[in-house]
């Protein structure tokens, strides 16, 4: 198991989505909708959930791995 959290196989990513949920945030932070008419900057736990997400997605993409 040691050897498991210790691999790129793990932190990649673990660093992308970390990384992409700071992004999210920030976004929420510094941009996002006041009103509440924004699905996903209005609120910063979607902001950050959806932040996360683009951070795994482009870390895990096929185009990432060389197979377009």
């Amino acid at each position: 198991m040691k050897e498991f959290f210790k691999s790129w196989f793990f932190w990649k990513p673990f660093l992308a989505i970390t990384i992409g949920a700071l992004a999210g945030f920030s976004y929420y932070y510094f941009v996002g909708c006041t009103s509440g008419t924004c699905a996903i900057t209005s609120s910063p736990y979607m902001s950050t959930f959806w932040g996360g997400m683009m951070g795994f997605f482009l870390v895990n993409s096929p185009c990432s791995r060389g197979k377009c």
